[in-house]
């Protein structure tokens, strides 16, 4: 198996938010700045390559039908371990996300690549699987959080990015919830057109 398409189908092909829609509860409820944006996705990142690693050493010991709690277990022990971490280290970061960090457990992602990849392939497969996934799932995060960032307060990571006028009145619609839907949507259509074959 080629690595390097495992790794990139992730990224591009397969992102998990673009193309295949999961996850979409912490995408538009987090995304309101991008610092929230990374945090989420490195600490989905962090469980989505440990977990698939430690199911795809197991996998030969999990009886078939008990399989999807084995999994969840193993995910909410990764989560468990990120939510620590971040409460110990970025207080901040985890405050803001709340319980999103918790509900990584119930993310289909990490689910969905436990069964359909790290369950039938080898460690190494599986860990490039997950970090492509997680990458491809930061990567979505950080690129709508910095449209409604941007839009919504005319600042990047706290600083100024446009003219004082619009930081002064900025379109407020951008970071709540309406702005998540409508820039999810935009981007998403037009990643479909990019994708279209053209005639």
């Amino acid at each position: 198996m080629n690595l390097m398409n495992v790794f990139s189908k992730g990224l591009i092909k397969e992102n998990p938010i673009f193309v295949l829609v999961l996850g979409m509860c912490p995408t538009l409820a987090v995304t309101s700045s991008v610092i929230n944006g990374i945090g989420m996705g490195l600490a989905a990142t962090f469980v989505l390559v440990c977990s698939n690693i430690l199911i795809s050493l197991i996998k030969g010991f999990i009886p078939s039908k008990i399989r999807i709690p084995c999994f969840i277990v193993v995910i909410a022990s990764f989560v468990t371990v990120i939510d620590l971490v971040m409460a110990a280290y970025v207080p901040d970061i985890h405050k803001s996300l709340g319980i999103f960090i918790p509900l990584i457990v119930v993310n289909c992602i990490i689910l969905g690549r436990a069964e359909a990849f790290a369950s039938k392939n080898n460690i190494i497969s599986s860990m490039f699987d997950g970090l492509g996934m997680g990458l491809g799932f930061t990567g979505a995060l950080v690129l709508i959080a910095a449209i409604r960032e941007l839009l919504g307060t005319g600042m990047l990571l706290g600083l100024p990015v446009l003219p004082q006028a619009y930081i002064n009145s900025p379109m407020l619609i951008a970071i709540l919830a309406p702005g998540a839907f409508i820039t999810l949507g935009l981007l998403m259509a037009t990643m479909n057109l990019l994708k279209k074959p053209k005639v």
